[in-house]
């Protein structure tokens, strides 16, 4: 009788006689304190969009001078998160989390101090640095409380904070830029911040599925840990990897969009008040949220058919920055009205399952201890759209002949740059196959290969 095939190796999976007992109760705490991390970390990012307008006006700058400031957030954005990626096995998450958004909090103060562009500048270039980490070291932390068969709801709602940072954020700091003055958004998120960090400083402790956390350092020292380590270069050069930070590269673009120019646009090109605007950008995100709402299940009716994780979360992230993208270039097209809003919804949120499943395909291929490490990677080479999309609008809005050929421009632009990224996520994103390929690679290695002594893993 022929012998079964064995199943595909994950990576991150523990051998069921170490995994944990699963503590439902305080893995939906930790679970709903990151997703309202989330929401302050999108709401202090759309913030300076959303202030687009007053603050031009009364600073007295160009559209270019506002995409700088806008793209400054990002001068630090990609390298702080590659970094704290790698210190991530090291340092508590809950001390991570805390810091991250205490620094959010005061980088809202320089421009309530002095209002001008420096000012502007210095806080964003600040809140870049410790927003960089905040989405791959707050899903690290999600992991850390749910084992590898339960992480897909908590990864849609983890990224749900997205859109419900505009869907819940938008219309709030509309409402207090309107009734009391920009500075007065700034002002609240600092607040904001502040308060989440001292609730999560109590409630927020490390999970237990941390395979890092699950050995003694008899154990460790047992068996060293460049046995359970693949070489960053090959994981980095993984289709799976690739694709999944091309995915990644694609929605971002369109967040970043979204988030610096898209109430401007609705403002001027579409003649919207700013609470119309706001509506309109509450409509996005819900969207966004309904799609994130519907993943988990989906990838679970998927998976349980016996549907292979190529389908099940390759191809569909790939094909949403694909039609999201398609729709970017239809937008200088339609008319103005519900056509040209439908097109709005689907260009700036039909690409957000991209969010939730690139970390999903990542983490398919990757050992628990390196994680983290990876996530940085992939959230430092994915979110540099923020440093590019912005400036340049604002350079195609002050050459264009008029703001709505800037526009056509840069969106025709997001759409090209999206489409190659969704192409390259459903060609390349093959988790099963690239997590046995490394999986071999590890039992080929002879034992203690890759260290330059005891526990000492060399440079990679």
């Amino acid at each position: 009788m022929p012998s079964q095939p064995s199943p595909p190796p994950v990576l991150d999976r523990l051998d069921p006689l170490e995994a944990p007992a699963f503590d439902r109760r305080r893995a939906w705490t930790v679970t709903a304190l990151i997703v309202t991390f989330m929401i302050i970390n999108f709401a202090d990012k759309s913030v300076l969009g959303l202030a687009a307008g007053p603050i031009m006006r009364e600073l007295d700058i160009s559209h270019g001078t506002y995409g700088l400031i806008s793209s400054s957030y990002s001068v630090l954005f990609s390298l702080s998160g590659l970094l704290v990626g790698f210190f991530s096995s090291r340092i508590s998450s809950r001390v991570l989390l805390f810091v991250m958004c205490l620094v959010w909090g005061v980088a809202q103060l320089p421009v309530l101090i002095v209002a001008a562009v420096p000012a502007l500048v210095v806080g964003r270039v600040l809140l870049g640095a410790a927003e960089g980490p905040a989405t791959p070291m707050s899903m690290h932390a999600l992991y850390k409380w749910f084992p590898a068969g339960r992480r897909g709801l908590p990864s849609a709602l983890q990224i749900s904070g997205a859109a419900l940072g505009t869907l819940v954020a938008a219309p709030l700091v509309t409402w207090l830029i309107t009734s009391f003055g920009w500075r007065s958004a700034f002002a609240a998120l600092a607040v904001v911040s502040v308060a989440w960090s001292a609730v999560w400083w109590f409630l927020g402790h490390d999970g237990p599925y941390d395979r890092t956390q699950q050995r003694s350092a008899d154990a460790a020292r047992a068996e060293p840990e460049a046995r359970g380590r693949v070489p960053y270069r090959r994981l980095l050069l993984c289709g799976t990897v690739i694709g999944s930070v091309a995915s990644a590269f694609g929605a971002q673009w369109a967040m970043t969009l979204s988030q610096a120019w898209l109430p401007s646009y609705l403002q001027t090109e579409m003649a919207m008040s700013p609470g119309a605007a706001a509506s309109t950008l509450s409509t996005v995100s819900g969207l966004s949220f309904l799609l994130l709402l519907a993943l988990s299940p989906a990838v679970d009716r998927l998976t349980r058919r016996g549907v292979s994780s190529r389908w099940s979360t390759g191809v569909p992230q790939g094909v949403a920055v694909l039609c999201a993208g398609t729709a970017m270039a239809l937008i200088p097209l339609a008319a103005p009205g519900a056509g040209r809003i439908a097109l709005i919804a689907i260009a700036f949120g039909a690409h957000s399952i991209a969010f939730p499943l690139h970390y999903m395909t990542a983490a398919a291929v990757a050992p628990g201890a390196q994680r983290g490490a990876l996530f940085g990677i992939v959230a430092a080479t994915g979110t540099l759209p923020a440093l590019l999309a912005p400036s340049l609008t604002g350079r195609f809005l002050d050459s264009a002949a008029s703001s709505g050929a800037g526009y056509a421009r840069s969106f025709a632009l997001a759409s090209a740059v999206m489409i190659v990224c969704g192409l390259v996520a459903v060609l390349l994103i093959r988790p099963a196959r690239d997590a046995a390929r490394l999986a071999a690679f590890r039992q080929a290695e002879p034992s203690g290969a890759g260290t330059s002594g005891p526990g000492k893993p060399l440079a990679q």
